[in-house]
This record gives C-alpha cells, structure tokens and sequence, in this order.
C-alpha cells in the first residue's frame, strides 16, 4: 500500500481514530491542483459523499444556487442533460444538492463502495466542468412562457419561498447584521427580481471564480477503498488540468481572506411584516455574535450555555416565556457555524400585540439569569449529556461528522490540524466541567444579555398579503401587454427550441460503457432476533442471543421483542394499540402525549415538579419520545421509546414505569400544553405542502383514526373546546386524560422492542417484571390495529372528491391525488408496482423530464401506501399545479397505450434504485433493527422479506410494468378513480378549477376552515360528551360529510 500511495498526487495530512467513535478519519490533499479529500472510514451499506465548495457572492443574484442545478445539466465529456443522474441511478446512487450561504455541496448517495467509485469521476466533471449553456440556463433558471407568466425549476423554487415569514424575517436579519460586500448580507438563492435579469454569463464567470479543485473537498463517509479512491481521483486530475485555471495562479479563499464581519455597534430593532390573513400572532427572532467557529473551547461552551437556556422545557427560557408566563408556544435556538458563530432565538407564536414586550421580557430574562446564581448541577448535567448525545450521534448517524468536516474546510486550517483537535476526543467537556459560575455568567452577558444584537419582529398582515397578490398579478399583466401576442409567440419558439437542444437524447453507447456494478461491495448491518414472552408465539428462535434471553426468561408473559446490535445504547420502546381509546378522546391524544414527558409525578407519597422530572430524565437519557408508529410502517400505533447507555437498560424500563402510571395530570401544566398546541396553529396554517397533506387527512381517513384526530385541522377547533372546559370543568378534562391512560396501557396492548447489545443487559427480561406489577397478565395479546381499517369510505373508494382550497401565505400551488393501490403486501402486483414507480420517478426519468425539467414544479412523485390500499401523485411548489399534473398524465399514457417505449437501460436503473431504497432503510444498526422489528412484528412478514422482493422485481417484465401503469397508476390521474386536493396562490383559484374541470374532475373551492372537525367539542354552549347521556356516537365528521386520510409519512414503501 505504501508504495503505491507514494505515486499519488494526494498526500496523507491527517489520519486518526476519534476514541468515542468506531471509525478512522483522514485527510488528503492534492499537491497538483490543491483539492481536498476527508474520508470517514466506517461500516454499513451505504457510502455518501458530499463535494462542497466554498461559495461567496456580494450580490442576489442567486448564482450560486442556479449552479446548483445546472452543473447536472452535462459536463464536458458527456454533453448532455441527465446523463449523470441515469448513470447514477444504474449504480445504486441518487444525486442532490443544496446551496448554503457560504457554500455549496453536491452530494453523492450510494449503496456500496463499487457504484460510488464509477460515479466520482463522471459526478466531479460535471462539477469542475459543467456545460452551462445558454438553453440549460433558460430552462432551469427563469424564462417568461407562451402565456407571459415567469418560470424556471430555480425561479419555482424561489417564487414559493421569497414571501414566507421565515424568509422575510431572515433576509432583513441578514442585512442589519452585515454591511455590503460581506457575502453574509445576500440571499445566495436569488431574489425573484433579480433571477429575472440574470445573464447566463453571470453565471460562468461565478462559476470560473468559485469552482476550482483548489476550492473543493470530498467528504466521504462509509466502507471506502483508499487504493482506488486515489488512483480515481489522479485520473481525474489528469483529465481536467488542461481545462481548469493554473493551480498556481492566485485565488482568494473565500470567507478566510475576504472581507471580515465587523462587530454590530448598536442594538437593532425592526417589524417586518409578512403576507397572512390571520394576524394573531407572529414570532421574534433574536441575533447575536458569538465566539470564533475555531475557538473549540467557546463553541463548545455555546452549545451547552444554549441547552441550558433553552434545551427543553426545564430550561430558564422555554420555563419562563412558554410554560409558566405562555407568552410564547416554544423557544427554539439555533447557531450557524461562521468566522464569528451566529446566535439565534426564535419565539414562535407570540400575540401579535404583544411582540414588543415580549422581546424585552426575553432580555429580561436572560439578564436576571446572568446576574443571579446559576443551577450549575443542571449545567454539568448539560455537560454530561451533550458528550452522551454526541457518542449516540455517532451510532444513529448514517454520515457522522460529515457537518464538522464542511465547516472544517471553510473556516480553519487546511492543513487538517484543528479537525484533528475538534474531532479526536471529547476531551473539551473535560475542562468545561471544571469551570467556575462566574466563568458561565460572563459568557451569558458578553454573547448574549449585555451584547448588540439584531431583534426581529414578525408581523402578520392581511393587507400585505393582499397587496402583494395583486402587485404580481399586475406585474404579469403589464408584461404581457409589453411583449404582446408577436413577443409571447417569439417566447414561446424560445422556450420550445431550448427544451429541445436541453432533451437531446443520450447515447445508449455512453450509457452502455458502463455496466450495472456488483452487488458484493454492499455490506448490509446484520442484527440477530430475539423473543421473549407472548412474542415467542411469532416462532422458535435458535441463536446464541436466544439463548441469552431464555436463561433470563422468568416466564413473564409480556411481548418482548430483542434486535441485538453492537451498541454502547440500549433502546427501549413501547409499541401501543390504540384500539381501545374511545374515538371521541382521540383528538385528546395530542395533549395527553405532549404531557407524557414534562408532567410532575408522584413518587414516594411526594411530587416531583415536572422541571425536576425533565433534570433527571436528561441525566439519565440521551433521547425520550412518544408519537405515532410512521417508523415502524403503522401510524396507528403510538411508540413510547427512551433510549440509555446501556448500562441504564434498567433505568428505562423504571422511567416507563413512572412516566405512564405516576404521572400527574397537572391543571396548569395541561392548560399550558393547551395554549402552545393553540398558538401554533397559525403557523402551521402557512404551509401549501403541510395544508395539501391534513385536507387530504380529513377526508380519506375515519374519525377514528389517530392521525386525523391529531391532526392540524382538528386541533383547531377541539382545543379551544378544551381551553373553554379547562375554564369551566377542569376536572373534566382531567377525568378524561386519566380515562385515555387506563384504556392505552392496558397489558393486553403493549408489545415491547429492544435494540441493543443484548450481550450487555443485565437481567434482559426479568428486568420488566416490576413494570408489569398491577397490570392484568392474563389478558391475551390484542391484534394489531390495521391502517386500512380506519380509511374512510371516501379513502376506500376515490373518484368523486375534488378540492381547490387558496391560501393567501403562499405563491405557488401544490396538488395531491389519491387512488386505489394495493391493499397486501402479498399482492402479486407490488413487484411490478414498485418497478414501474421506480422508473417513473427517477432522477432525470420521464416525471422528471416532463415536469421539473420543463419547469413546470419543483419536483413530483408517486407514493404506494400498502396499508391503507392507496397510491398518490403529489406535484410540489409549482407555478401552475394543472399543467404539472397535465404533464404527469400525459407521461403514464404513453407508456399505457405504447407510443411511449421502456427503455431497458433505465429498467436496469429503476431496479437499482429499489436496491438503494433498502440500504437507505438500513443505514444504520438502529435503523437496521427497527425495520426488522417492522418487518417481523408489524407487518408479518419474513426476516427474508427484502431478499425475496429483490430477487422478484427483476424478473418483473415490461408488460407487466405497463399493465399496473394501466391498471393502477393511470387512475390517478382519472376525475372517476381518484380524489384530488390543491392548496394554491389566490391568484391561482380561477385558472386551477377551469383546467380540472377540463380534465373530468369537479373541484370544489373550499376554505381550510370548512374541513375542520370539532369532534363534538364544541364552544360555547354545547356540551362536550353527551355521548355519556346517550346523544352522541362519538363519529365526528367534517362538514362535507367524509372523514380523514393517511398520515403524511403514511407507509410508502419501495421494497419494504
């Protein structure tokens, strides 16, 4: 290995093992064009790479972000858009991007190391030399339509964010923190206004500028091989050298010798108001400086100060401001890693006639807390457990330290040797534990209460919204009248001719060279089963860890499912029906989970406030959640996981233990749950996707699902019922959240998971005999609730509704169609299903063609939902959401009636995605472990499940693709077999119902307030639950009659 090493142009800088991680670090760097390269060696089936360069811009232009999306557009050597992406997607890899304000990463995912050392070469060409041509910029960036209306996949993507709350506030931040010509100020996504003069010209000259392999590093995390990984990138250097700028010419490192941030001089305050027809509440946002990203010490310090002020509701903040005062739903904080760490406080739903008052009760706080003594037990808990949560980063990670690594390259040394500090150990907390009081309170007052800082006051505005729909729906006018019908037609020749130079088809030669790589580089994490209990009836286990488990097994009939994996955590869930909560409490669930885990409780005949409950939990956890089973493929179900070193594998099963049975249903603290589950209702309301997902919610699924009655729109009349009776009855409400305990915790509804190195419990099962005390043991197991069971009658049988619901907060559209799928995952039509979605859905595949690629949306998909018998297509952030689906409909026809032919290389494609889709699923030992539970218990499948679909989707022929495209997909897009939903601009409304209604469908105009459901609950006047006098059944139902739908995450699945 040395010697073949020594003939590389890459020489070792750094090369280490961090002593809390299994994996080794090292760094390269090229001595001919001065690219970097840091390779995380660790093991699993997936190998990512992330290509980031440092990117600086003084403009908003946007820029960089249009490189982002035109580097895919062709390289030099293979001239022609898509290419990457198809032969990408034949070698187990999907492709993306992002574009930070100080950088841009490509990233590269990959199942094993084979298909990612096929892709580098070509992926790194089309990053250093990209095509960018005048027709690609045309498309992919901006261009004015036959109609006169603006559009481009950047243009979309930005037209759907520039007006948003969190965007305006963020842009007028930016400018007051930092002066011009400091790249910080600017907005590297590019402002409409200026995306719509931006010159293809622009764009290469930032692209001379920026991207050079001196500017470049490959982080890449997985089972990597270093021999061919140099060798790869020597050829690589070898066949750009002649095509890049001298490597020894000058070049200014962006960010470390440009022109520093000056320190703020003064304190600013300013109200930005943002487009929203409710205009109760709005938020702050809060900035501050704080210490030098390369200063471990201090940055480290922030990050504990931060979980100190507002790391959960124990916290002096999230206590003060949203608990006891509830002024605001949440606190969050935030840091972006720069020459000088921003600092960032973002009070959510605050009354909009408060927020001044508000901002100033906050620096209130943050001084007395300064000035007063500090709870420095608490402080070194923090300590504890922000090295505790590192650890288990590491493990549950998929692309550990690839974060460090970028800010690394960016900001400190190239040389590697303050990586090599930051990442070796952990020994930085070390020194933090031994610091004094004072040493925490300076900290507090030179970065945060006594510092200049820039203050954000997010204001709602009803008259914005309408002024700025009707500004644009004149801009549009007033250019078409400018170009007129002779420039609209000339546009559109233009439109037309670039679509067509851009769509140039490839080769089949150019992706024949290369083939389909092996499978054997694909080292999937094996976990070993184990049972114990009632789950002994699943079937008879002979391993070794079976072995462990029986010799414990004190025949305590609780189910007991053990994944064993080499962990230093143990994870511990509960898995739930929720079977036997009456429907009318459901939608009471949202209340009775938040309180699960910040709830006082009893303990030794004295209560333990639920600030101390949260202290303690933090000390002995490094994670607790309750929330519905999405992960584990059954939304239906609840999931109550905490997870331990493991060591406290016991501690856990008692934490359990207290939180479900000596948890106090506290009048204030569930009063306060109430009002911030309340106040974030509006800002949930703002959101064209999440809107698109809870209408559909409400009308595929039954009342007495989980996922509607815990949904948005249900939250938005039941819980100001429940605030009125908190008033009025108290002990109501109480009664009813004990009622949902005693009916959820039954015996004969838990089923339990453990994933951990069982090799390393002490007493894995007898352990849990003290949580089953007082429970009815001889109850037997209940079943499984199914998803499908509670599918409305309009979810069974889509085709008859259709719904345009606008929204003022939003500038594009969004629209989602439901029809049937199957229903069993034995159904003989998954492995073809599964193939031809596969096919249509890929990167640069014909959805993509046709929809993204002509601008039509920023992306769209299919989704299969075996549990609930159902398939979507989703059409995302589009100008016109009918065209897109036109588009889509058009694509699936093809296929059906054959004027469209497969093509058997991107067949080979599609199912090497679907083998990508299981290393995804499987990408780390906790991941690993939860499917096969998923797998075993939930589904009742096969251990050998994957292997099998994997094995029969590639004999999947293409007639039986076109016969589910016929059967199943195609109805999607049929007014008579499917339901549709679209969420969209006002501006929008009269277009989108003409256009639907042209296509069979009858759309009806709807409110997001027509499709709420009180569930009974109602305000003032009617009582709640007179179901208990006999009057009410419990069945509530939105006003159009129909009930709810699948969970947003529902259970799409590739193979799984």
């Amino acid at each position: 290995m040395p010697s073949i090493l020594s003939k590389s142009a890459f020489k070792t800088l750094q090369k280490f093992s961090p002593d809390y991680a299994p994996c080794t670090i090292t760094k390269y760097e090229s001595e001919r064009t001065g690219m970097s390269v840091v390779v995380v060696d660790r093991e699993g089936p997936k190998v990512n790479g992330f290509f980031t360069l440092a990117t600086e811009i003084h403009d908003d232009s946007g820029a960089p972000h249009t490189l982002e999306h035109l580097c895919f557009m062709g390289s030099k050597s293979y001239r022609y858009k898509g290419v990457l992406d198809k032969l990408a997607t034949r070698a187990y890899s999907n492709t993306n991007a992002w574009t930070a304000t100080d950088h841009t990463a490509y990233t590269l995912d990959t199942a094993g190391w084979d298909g990612f050392a096929q892709i580098l070469p070509i992926y790194l060409e089309h990053v250093i030399l990209p095509t960018l041509t005048d027709a690609g910029c045309y498309t992919e960036v901006h261009h004015i339509d036959g109609a006169g209306r603006d559009a481009g996949v950047v243009y979309s993507e930005m037209q759907g964010v520039q007006n948003t709350q969190g965007e305006l506030m963020d842009l007028r931040s930016k400018r007051l923190l930092y002066p011009e010509n400091v790249g910080f100020r600017y907005e590297t996504g590019g402002m409409l206004e200026q995306l719509r003069v931006l010159t293809a010209d622009r764009i290469r000259q930032f692209h001379r500028d920026m991207y050079q392999p001196k500017n470049l590093c490959l982080v890449i995390v997985g089972q990597v091989d270093h021999i061919d990984l140099l060798r790869i990138l020597d050829k690589f250097e070898d066949s750009i050298i002649d095509d890049i700028p001298p490597p020894s010419a000058p070049f200014t490192r962006p960010w470390v010798e440009s022109q520093p941030a000056p320190s703020l001089g003064r304190s600013l305050l300013e109200t930005v108001e943002f487009p929203e027809e409710d205009e109760s509440s709005g938020e702050i946002a809060v900035t501050f400086f704080g210490p030098s990203c390369n200063d471990l010490i201090h940055a480290s310090a922030l990050n504990i100060l931060l979980v100190y002020l507002a790391g959960s509701s124990a916290s002096v903040l999230e206590n003060t401001l949203v608990e006891k005062e509830q002024v605001a739903s949440a606190v969050y904080y935030s840091i972006e890693i720069r020459p000088k760490i921003l600092i960032q406080f973002c009070l959510s739903s605050v009354a909009t006639d408060r927020l001044e008052e508000v901002e100033q009760r906050f620096f209130e706080i943050l001084r007395e807390t300064a000035s007063k003594p500090l709870d420095m037990t608490y402080l070194k808990d923090c300590i504890t457990r922000e090295r505790r949560m590192i650890k288990n980063s590491v493990e549950s990670s998929a692309t550990p330290f690839s974060e460090p690594i970028i800010y690394d390259f960016l900001f400190a040394d190239r040389d590697g040797s303050m990586l090599k500090a930051d990442l070796s150990s952990l020994k930085e907390f070390d020194e933090l534990a031994t610091w004094p009081e004072g040493k925490w309170q300076d900290l507090i007052k030179g970065w945060m209460s006594d510092a200049h800082h820039v203050t954000i006051l997010g204001k709602p505005s009803a008259v914005l919204s309408k002024k700025l729909k009707l500004e644009e729906k004149a801009r549009v006018e007033e250019q078409k009248k400018k170009l007129g019908p002779e420039g609209l037609q000339a546009l559109e020749k233009k439109l037309a001719d670039a679509k067509a130079e851009n769509d140039r088809e490839i080769p089949k030669g150019v992706l024949e060279q290369f083939p389909v790589p092996s499978t054997t580089s694909i080292h999937f994490i094996g976990t070993t089963t184990a049972r114990s209990g009632a789950a002994k009836k699943l079937g008879r286990l002979e391993n070794k860890m079976q072995q462990l488990i029986d010799k414990d097994d004190s025949r305590l009939p609780l189910f007991i499912h053990f994944e064993h994996v080499q962990s230093n955590f143990a994870h511990v869930s509960l898995i739930i029906s929720t079977e036997s909560v009456p429907i009318r409490l459901r939608p009471l669930l949202s209340i009775y989970l938040e309180n699960m885990f910040t709830s006082p409780i009893e303990r030794n005949g004295q209560k333990i406030g639920f600030e101390q409950v949260i202290k303690e939990l933090e000390k002995d956890t490094v994670d607790y959640s309750i929330g519905s089973g999405n992960g584990i493929g059954n939304p239906e179900l609840l999931v109550m996981r905490i997870s331990v070193e493991v060591e406290k594998y016991n501690s856990a099963i008692q934490w359990l233990k207290e939180l479900i049975w000596n948890g106090i249903f506290d009048l204030e603290r569930i009063a306060s749950i109430t009002v911030r589950l309340l106040a974030d209702i509006p800002d949930a309301k703002r959101s064209g996707s999440n809107m698109l997902s809870a209408v559909e919610e409400m009308i595929h699924s039954s009342p007495a699902s989980i996922v509607r009655a815990r949904s948005t729109l249900v939250n938005a009349l039941y819980l100001k019922g429940v605030r009125h009776h908190l008033k009025e009855d108290p002990e109501f409400i109480i009664m009813k959240l004990k009622e949902i305990r005693d009916a959820l915790f039954q015996f004969s509804n838990i089923r339990v998971a453990v994933v951990a190195n069982v090799e390393k419990l002490a007493k894995p099962v007898s352990s849990w005999e003290k949580f089953t005390e007082g429970l009815d043991t001889g109850k037997p197991l209940s079943p499984l609730e199914k998803r499908l069971s509670r599918v409305s009658d309009a979810g069974r049988n889509p085709g008859k509704l259709a719904y345009i619901v606008p929204m003022p907060t939003i500038d594009s559209s969004f629209a989602l169609s439901i029809a049937k799928g199957p229903s069993s995952f034995s159904d003989p039509q998954i492995p073809a299903l599964t193939v031809a979605l596969s096919y249509l859905d890929a990167v640069e595949g014909p959805m993509w063609i046709a929809v993204r690629g002509t601008g039509l949306a920023y992306g769209s998909n299919f989704s299969r939902y075996t549990d609930s018998g159902q398939i979507s297509y989703n059409v995302y952030r589009s100008p016109n959401a009918l065209k897109a689906f036109q588009a889509g409909r058009s694509v699936v026809e093809g296929f059906v009636n054959g004027t469209t032919d497969f093509d058997a290389l991107a067949l080979e494609g599609a199912i090497s995605s679907i083998v990508l889709s299981v290393a995804n699923s499987e990408a780390t030992m906790a991941a690993a472990a939860q499917m096969n539970f998923a797998r075993q218990v939930i589904r009742d499948l096969p251990d050998d499940w994957n292997e099998q679909m994997l094995r029969k989707v590639r004999e999947v022929k293409v007639e039986q693709i076109r016969a589910v495209m016929k059967d199943i997909v195609l109805p999607v897009f049929t007014a008579a077999t499917a339901d549709l939903v679209v969420t969209c601009a006002p501006v929008m409304e009269e277009e989108l119902v003409n256009g639907f209604q042209d296509m069979g469908f009858a759309p009806e105009v709807r409110s997001l307030a027509s499709f709420q459901d009180d569930y009974g609950m109602q305000v003032p006047g009617d009582d709640y639950f007179e179901d208990e006098k006999g009057e009410m059944d419990g069945q509530g139902e939105s006003d159009n009659g129909e009930d709810e739908d699948e969970d947003e995450d529902g259970d799409e699945d590739e193979s799984e």
